[in-house]
């Protein structure tokens, strides 16, 4: 009887503080990497552990309950939908409507742009749908990388989480050069570099330094360090001002604008409206970082589906809109491509609007920066829960409830990268892993309700493959027909037979799960559609994202051999040992 006040002793020691976990054992606690002779031993057994990893799956519940134990501290639960909805609009409408819409109206679609962002809303609204059904199923800070880890298994996640990182670190540093290059434009229009800083030693491309993005970043990401709530209530108060500016331009646009602007309406005719819409596509990017949040859901079964889907169909109808009017104000042959906006309010006579549409910009990059910061801090911290890096990065702030050490990781990180490297090298990285992402995301949704591990006849998983099989591969048989400039029609139709056949035939399949709480209709059409769309517009990218992407990937699997999967195969073997330690304690009692 008096053992059991001296293990309760042991079992609660004096907490430490979160500032004072800087030992070797705080990084890297597991076994295999103890010392030189664990590790070399480790390695002797990688073929072993790499089959286990390969087909090992992870779970809701595992997920849901024993991941975030890694962090000590609980995230707190403080969001509503009214805080996503801004969350995601601040995040997707930063600087894309004002940069890209004047290159794709006039070298693409004309006045069409308005279907293009149509287009393009459709098939973000379709990922969303498949992130937000996750995301009320399994609301963690992980996003899609435990979506996949559940459902595509360990490495297939690591991938997709090496992604996730790389994405995390472009896209902050993308933006940060981007708010450097805008703010030197209002400057000086004749020279958007004059603030960076050229170092001739450097190669093209990582010569011109930029202090002022670093500086951006650090501001911006010290904010979302500060705490949740407080950086949602800025977010969303900055996004509502800039709503009332997006206002003003509508009415402006259609109180100035001219019908006669729209004719013709398809100068460059349907080709050109499908090109027009790869390019305005990374104008809705961002609003996975929203699906991060949903660890700080107040009612995540309510809110995601709310906040997600309510957030992108007002942005989409709002980038139609702004098209629209655009379009109006000036014939789309003499739009600008760089500051269309700008441009077409000093051909109405209105040049002094310009600076609203300078002051929205910035305003959108900074609370695009800001709510990336937490999405990516929260990925960072999921991916660090399952011993994938390590595990310090996982700790969560007792007092702000937020993942500081994370998010200075992806802050420092990116800092680095924004000040060497120019948009151009940083965006074709960053569009690649953004659409394998969401094309896995819907793949993972399709696994999920056709097949449960034990439950699933042998059968129906077979024709589940092919059908995903043929999916996929209608969706790529189109996409290369579409880029070698074979216009005929046989080919077309002969690929979407295929794709419509498999996803015919899966939904007559049975499915072995449905949703618990809320669920993305018409499945399997509506994922493999998504499927179809973001293999599309993958297949739009040049020859060098492809090369990029698969030289970033050949490095994770690298570090996956010789770090990750020893890490995640100890952890998982010592999660497995705990409930049989714990009966033999009970016997013992």
């Amino acid at each position: 009887m008096d053992l059991h006040p001296v293990q309760e002793d042991q079992q609660d020691p004096k907490p430490r503080s979160y500032w004072s976990r800087w030992s070797k054992q705080d990084f890297f606690p597991e076994p295999s990497f103890q010392n030189f002779n664990s590790y070399k031993d480790a390695l002797s057994h990688t073929p072993s552990r790499l089959k286990d990893r390969l087909f090992h799956r992870s779970s809701d519940s595992f997920e849901l309950l024993q991941l975030p134990k890694q962090s000590e501290n609980s995230m707190k639960r403080c969001l509503t939908w009214w805080d996503l909805i801004w969350l995601g609009f601040g995040s997707v409408v930063g600087s894309g409507i004002f940069v890209i819409t004047g290159q794709a109206t006039r070298e693409n679609a004309g006045p069409a742009i308005v279907l293009s962002y149509a287009i393009s809303g459709f098939s973000a609204l379709l990922s969303v749908l498949c992130y937000s059904e996750f995301a009320v199923e399994v609301p963690v800070a992980g996003g899609s990388f435990s979506y996949l880890r559940i459902e595509l298994g360990d490495f297939v996640a690591f991938i997709a989480a090496g992604n996730i990182l790389l994405e995390a670190l472009v896209g902050s540093a993308g933006l940060g050069r981007s708010w450097s290059s805008y703010f030197a434009s209002i400057l000086r229009t004749d020279d958007t570099d004059f603030l960076r800083i050229r170092v001739k030693s450097l190669p093209d491309g990582f010569n011109l330094l930029d202090p002022i993005a670093v500086v951006v970043l650090l501001v911006a990401n010290s904010i979302a360090m500060s705490g949740t709530r407080r950086t949602s209530v800025l977010n969303w108060i900055a996004s509502i001002a800039s709503g009332l500016i997006i206002v003003f331009i509508l009415i402006v646009g259609f109180v100035k604008g001219k019908t006669e602007n729209l004719v013709p309406f398809f100068p460059y005719g349907a080709k050109g409206v499908f090109e027009a819409a790869a390019v305005v596509y990374w104008s809705y990017t961002g609003f996975d970082m929203v699906a991060n949040m949903a660890e700080e859901a107040k009612k995540p079964s309510r809110d995601i589906p709310v906040g997600l889907v309510g957030s992108m169909s007002l942005i989409t109808v709002v980038y139609c809109l702004m098209a629209l009017v655009l379009c109006m104000m000036q014939k789309y042959t003499q739009i600008d491509k760089d500051a269309a906006y700008s441009v077409a309010f000093e051909a109405i006579g209105m040049s002094w609007a310009k600076y609203l549409v300078s002051i929205c910009a910035l305003k959108g990059m900074t609370t695009s920066l800001l709510v990336g910061s937490m999405g990516q801090a929260r990925y960072t911290t999921q991916i660090a829960r399952a011993h994938m890096i390590s595990p310090w990065f996982a700790l969560v702030h007792p007092k702000t409830g937020t993942p500081i050490y994370a998010t200075a990781l992806v802050t420092l990180i990116s800092a680095v990268v924004a000040l060497f490297t120019s948009l151009d090298v940083l965006s074709s990285v960053f569009s690649f892993s953004t659409l394998c992402i969401f094309m896995f995301v819907a793949i993972a949704l399709l696994v999920r309700r056709y097949y449960v591990k034990d439950v699933t006849p042998t059968t129906d998983l077979i024709q589940f493959l092919v059908c995903l099989f043929l999916i996929i591969g209608g969706s790529t048989g189109i996409t290369a027909v579409w880029n070698k400039g074979m216009r005929g029609w046989v080919w077309y139709v002969v690929l979407s037979v295929i794709w419509l056949s498999g996803t015919l035939w899966m939904a007559l399949l049975p499915k072995h799960r449905v949703p618990k709480v809320w669920g993305v209709p018409l499945v399997p059409w509506l994922p493999a559609l998504s499927i179809g769309i973001n293999v599309f517009l993958i297949g739009s990218l040049g020859y060098v994202a492809f090369l990029r992407f698969f030289i970033c990937t050949a490095v994770m699997v690298l570090y996956y051999l010789f770090v990750g999967v020893h890490a995640t195969y100890d952890v998982a073997h010592q999660i497995e040992q705990e409930p049989k330690t714990e009966q033999g304690n009970e016997i013992a009692s």
